[in-house]
């Protein structure tokens, strides 16, 4: 089912379903800022990543001494969340252990995805409570898809990356959905990234971030369009595109997890990046999301 929150500024629809976002909109203009997940290229809007983020090896793990199977970015996306909390501009949503889940994952647990606007802001918040009696592990991020307005003669080239600070950040490489971690190096994002298909012929491009309040935008010199993805304190950021297969749309999402690196041993408690919880505590992280029309005014 589908739910609304709204304000003068934007209106937003998210499904109880992986308590995705489905459409993120203009009110002044109707301009849908979402990816509409066309299942011939991504047939995803802005999935929420839990209990890991990227892929494992062998889309497996193992915990003291039994092994466990699960997918990429793990099972949360395809998960059917209960509303906690429902205001014109604030939602909740609440995902908590069950029979299935503990098959792929032997940890109990609340997971609360909350979005919340404020003028042309939306965050997305989230939150992990350890309802085990051991230290929990987990990865947790997002994967908004934006749309690239061309409605105008504009193309994908038109559109490029622009990070805040201003500084040299290291990008990990991805070799076979894995961390290509011996080949990490030191990248220029302390000038503007341009967009094209290419950019993701090697799978999407990670960033490690240093202290919080790191900023992506997306923009065009072509009109006014841009969005500004306020990362927070996630420790890295993927920026992601289909390929070769290709549409006017990009990803960029602040994660509090990252993918196996090729060395990994599969051990869940030696896993690289991940967050560890003790039983009856909570984790709280989120980003911010900010969205501009080909019309409004850059800010």
């Amino acid at each position: 089912m589908d739910y609304t929150i709204e304000n003068n500024m934007i209106k937003v629809v998210i499904s109880d379903h992986g308590a995705e976002i489905q459409s993120v909109k203009s009110a002044h203009t109707d301009e849908e800022f979402m990816w509409q997940a066309n299942p011939e290229i991504w047939g995803r809007h802005a999935p929420v990543l839990f209990p890991i983020v990227g892929r494992l090896k062998n889309d497996e793990y193992t915990y003291k001494g039994k092994t466990y199977h699960l997918g990429q970015h793990g099972f949360a996306r395809n998960a059917d969340f209960e509303v906690e909390n429902h205001t014109k501009e604030s939602i909740t949503f609440l995902l908590k252990d069950n029979e299935e889940t503990r098959k792929v994952y032997p940890f109990k647990f609340e997971f609360r995805v909350n979005y919340n606007l404020m003028n042309n802001l939306l965050e997305e918040n989230f939150s992990v409570v350890n309802k085990s009696d051991e230290t929990m592990i987990f990865g947790v991020g997002g994967h908004p898809g934006f749309n690239l307005p061309t409605d105008h003669g504009e193309n994908k080239e038109d559109f490029y990356f622009d990070m805040h600070p201003s500084v040299t950040r290291v990008r990990i490489p991805l070799k076979d959905a894995s961390l290509d971690w011996n080949n990490r190096s030191l990248a220029p994002t302390d000038s503007l990234i341009a967009l094209s298909d290419d950019l993701f012929k090697d799978d999407a491009l990670i960033y490690e971030l240093r202290g919080n309040d790191n900023k992506v935008s997306l923009r065009t010199d072509k009109n006014k369009f841009h969005v500004n993805v306020w990362t927070r304190d996630a420790p890295f950021v993927g920026i992601w595109s289909q390929y070769p297969k290709t549409d006017n749309y990009v990803c960029i999402e602040p994660w509090w997890g990252i993918a196996d690196r090729d060395d990994a041993d599969g051990d869940l408690e030696h896993k690289y990046g991940m967050n560890h919880l003790k039983p009856g505590k909570e984790f709280q992280a989120g980003f911010s999301m900010t969205y501009h029309s080909t019309t409004d005014e850059v800010k």
